[in-house]
C-alpha cells in the first residue's frame, strides 16, 4: 500500500486562507461589478457615438460651401462639447478604473488593460483640455459674424475627431480580444500566488516515499 498523501501544514493552510480572503476583500461584489460593467459599456459606446457626430459635423463644416451650414455645424459641435463630451469621457475613465482595480483583471497585470487605461486617460485629457476649448473658439467666432460674412473653417476640428475615432475603435477591439497576455508584474503575481497555494509535502513523508520506491522489487 502506498502511504496516504499528507495534509497541508496548518500554518500553510491558514496563510493561503488569509491571502485568499485578502484578495477577495479587494474585489467588487457581483451586482456592483455588473452594474459598473453595464455603465462602462454604455458610456464608452456613447463616447464613440459623440465623437462620430463631431467628425461628421467637422467634415461638413470644412467641405460645405454654405456659410450658414458651417456656422450651424460649429454651434452643434459646441452643444456636444459642453456637457455630453465631459460626462461620457470621465464616465468611461472612472468606471474602467474602478473595474480594473476591483476585479481580478487588475490595472497593471494584463497588457491590454494597462494599454487601455493610459490611452483612455490621454484621450480624456485631449478631449477636455484641447478639443473642447477649440470647439468653443470656433463657435464663438461664428457667433460674432454678421449676416453675409464668410465663415473661417477649422480643419483641425475634422482631424481631431478622426484620430479620436481611430483610438476608440482600437480600444473597443482590445477590450473584446484581450490580447498580449500578462505584464511582468502580472507574471510575478501569478508565480507568487501559485507558490503560496501549492501543497508542500513534509520532508519525512517525502523520504518515506523514496524509501518505499527503492524497496519495491523489480517486475
Amino acid at each position: 500500500m502506498h502511504p496516504k498523501r499528507p495534509h497541508d501544514p496548518p500554518h500553510q493552510t491558514a496563510s493561503a486562507a488569509r491571502a485568499q480572503t485578502s484578495c477577495r476583500g479587494r474585489r467588487l461584489s457581483r451586482p456592483v461589478r455588473r452594474a459598473l460593467l453595464v455603465t462602462h459599456v454604455v458610456v464608452s459606446v456613447a463616447w464613440l457615438g459623440i465623437t462620430l457626430c463631431l467628425l461628421v459635423l467637422g467634415i461638413t463644416a470644412v467641405t460645405t460651401g454654405s456659410a450658414a451650414t458651417a456656422a450651424a455645424c460649429y454651434r452643434a459641435m459646441r452643444i456636444f462639447a459642453d456637457w455630453l463630451l465631459p460626462a461620457v469621457s470621465l464616465g468611461s475613465l472612472v468606471t474602467g478604473l474602478v473595474l480594473s482595480l476591483g476585479t481580478p483583471w487588475g490595472l497593471a497585470l494584463h497588457r491590454w488593460v494597462y494599454t487601455k487605461f493610459w490611452l483612455t486617460l490621454a484621450a480624456t485629457g485631449a478631449s477636455l483640455l484641447a478639443l473642447r476649448p477649440r470647439i468653443h473658439d470656433a463657435a464663438a467666432e461664428v457667433d460674432r459674424l454678421r449676416a453675409g460674412e464668410a465663415v473661417h473653417v477649422f480643419p483641425d476640428l475634422a482631424a481631431a475627431p478622426t484620430v479620436a475615432t481611430s483610438i476608440y475603435l482600437f480600444l473597443t477591439a482590445i477590450s473584446v480580444l484581450k490580447p498580449w497576455g500578462l505584464t511582468a508584474r502580472g507574471r510575478r503575481r501569478r508565480e507568487s500566488t501559485a507558490g503560496r497555494t501549492a501543497p508542500r509535502v513534509p520532508a519525512g513523508a517525502l523520504a518515506a516515499r523514496r524509501l518505499e520506491a527503492c524497496s519495491l522489487p523489480d517486475r
